[in-house]
């Protein structure tokens, strides 16, 4: 066993396959200790994977002691090996291959001059060189201009720079569904237009006087649920813009659902809070 290939479980499958295939391709061969073919597709795996040294990481997910695993991706003979890419199954095969035929088959899956860059962007972010990621974003824009993750990932440091004008322009700029639909993607605009709503610094205390004193005033009852959106009290900005719903669904073009909208992509589009305020929207359009 390498530095490179490992052995992996139900639980920790998410971190070492679906997390780790946002940084490199991640290899999973699903194997069993009794298949011969996994005996001979096994050690050549390994061989390529501490070769590579990187360039892809080998997860070896014994089937037999991962039946829930197995049933969730569809293995229905072993051994049957998986890419994953960007947390999605990109390509596979069934049965034993021979080592000429896995080299091939891998250079299918080898990331690009500019995904190897948008790697290194990465790397370069985690530790802290958000300059030098986004000069390796750019390099990588320039020799893939169709490679639409990179604008995903400018202007989520964008984002984080303040920089909310050029973010919403690169994420206009998508025009690939799947990249447009993904949920890192979907919770970054959701981001840029909740806080291009709150740039107006308005005081919690005066607004809250407001409402108070006439419950109608949905531009502020707007204001506030931003304010708090922005300051992660979500559920109490979600009670505002339900009431919004509640009094009025032509206020601003639909603006309390549309937020909504926005909040549910925030927080990834599930969990008990999203699914009861989902229920509650429901209920208010009735």
């Amino acid at each position: 066993m390498s530095a490179f290939d490992k052995d992996v479980g139900l639980a920790d499958f998410e971190q070492e396959v679906i997390q780790a295939s946002f940084n490199q391709p991640v290899v999973v061969d699903f194997w069993a200790p009794w298949c011969g073919p996994c005996k001979t597709l096994k050690p050549i795996l390994e061989k390529l994977a501490a070769e590579y040294a990187g360039k892809f990481v080998l997860a070896k997910v014994n089937a037999d002691e991962n039946q829930e695993l197995s049933a969730q991706f569809g293995v229905r003979g072993i051994p049957d090996v998986k890419a994953v890419v960007n947390g999605k199954i990109v390509d596979e095969f069934s049965g034993a291959l021979p080592e000429s035929a896995v080299r091939e088959w891998l250079g299918k899956i080898m990331p690009s001059p500019a995904e190897e860059l948008r790697q290194q962007a990465q790397l370069k972010r985690g530790a802290g060189d958000e300059a030098g990621a986004l000069q390796l974003l750019a390099q990588a824009s320039q020799l893939d201009p169709g490679n639409e993750w990179v604008r995903v990932d400018a202007a989520e440091i964008m984002l984080v720079q303040g920089e909310i004008e050029e973010a919403r322009r690169l994420l206009a700029s998508i025009r690939n569904d799947e990249v447009a639909k993904d949920a890192r993607t979907m919770q970054l605009t959701a981001q840029i237009r909740l806080a291009e709503m709150n740039a107006g610094g308005e005081n919690e205390g005066t607004l809250s006087a407001a409402i108070e004193a006439d419950a109608g005033n949905l531009d502020a009852r707007l204001k506030l649920a931003n304010l708090m959106i922005g300051s992660g009290r979500f559920e109490e900005g979600m009670g505002q813009l339900i009431e919004i719903v509640r009094r009025d669904r032509g206020f601003q073009d639909d603006i309390g659902r549309k937020t909504l909208l926005d909040v549910f992509n925030l927080l990834g589009g599930q969990g008990e809070l999203v699914s009861r305020y989902r229920r509650l929207l429901a209920s208010a359009l009735n």
